[in-house]
């Protein structure tokens, strides 16, 4: 069985697709045979970043190592089919959610061995995990949390393994020291209570638009022509290295 990473939370514009597709293009990268599926059937940016890739790929004739895309199958059940065409040469299947509560997210969380949640730095953002009081005290989980919950209860009636749950701060800036804080503090609070681990996520950088039309990762630079990288783009490179390490997936040894 190809072990199930799910890329997932309820708001938009929290860097899931470039998660997506760094964690998905890193592990073909280290020699494992990765399969991908885009579960926002509107914006597909998961699957056009993947599309680009293969296209760029085509016209400058290079072979660098690429995440299979998976298609999504028709019916009342669109996952099951799609995920057991892949399971057949992959080692690990990675499945982008959109940024809203669908049947589709849903039923994937309740098949993710590894779900990695990434979260901008702010408490607007945090406010999916766990409600707050105005004074900053945490409350009691909120409406991802709770969905994530019930996934974890379904997969223990089936007999399933449990999620490791890995929360990301993305977006982290060198500005507003207090606030960061303040939700570091509340996420490390919250994370005893309902059971995920943080980690630090990638910051905001130019670079990650930049290679979006091309469907390329930090990882891709050198293979493309760049001989010397700028400070902005090895510091991306660590924290994606560093990404990789927390997960700690089965059978993987960073080596880039």
């Amino acid at each position: 069985m190809a072990h199930i990473i799910v890329v997932g939370n309820e708001k938009g514009g929290s860097g899931k697709s470039t998660t997506s597709m760094h964690v998905a293009t890193a592990l073909a990268r280290m020699g494992h045979r990765v399969g991908g599926l885009d579960l926002d059937v509107r914006q597909r940016s998961f699957a056009r970043y993947l599309e680009n890739r293969m296209a760029f790929l085509k016209r400058s004739d290079l072979d660098l190592p690429t995440p299979q895309l998976g298609v999504l199958g028709e019916g009342g059940d669109p996952l099951t089919p799609a995920l057991e065409q892949l399971e057949q040469t992959c080692d690990f299947i990675l499945l982008d959610c959109p940024g809203s509560h669908t049947k589709l997210s849903q039923m994937a969380h309740t098949l993710a061995d590894t779900l990695i949640t990434p979260l901008n730095d702010s408490f607007v953002d945090f406010d999916l995990l766990a409600r707050m009081s105005p004074e900053g005290k945490v409350l009691g989980p909120s409406i991802y949390a709770e969905m994530v919950w019930s996934a974890r209860q379904m997969r223990a009636q089936a007999g399933a393994g449990p999620i490791d749950w890995i929360v990301l701060r993305n977006r982290l800036g060198t500005q507003a020291m207090h606030n960061k804080r303040k939700v570091g503090g509340a996420l490390t609070t919250l994370s005893k209570r309902i059971g995920f681990r943080v980690s630090a996520g990638f910051s905001e950088r130019v670079i990650f638009r930049e290679l979006f039309p091309r469907g390329l990762t930090l990882l891709d630079l050198k293979d493309i022509g760049t001989e010397q990288l700028s400070m902005s783009n090895i510091a991306a490179r660590q924290e994606l290295r560093d990404l990789i390490t927390e997960v700690n997936l089965p059978d993987v040894t960073v080596n880039f």
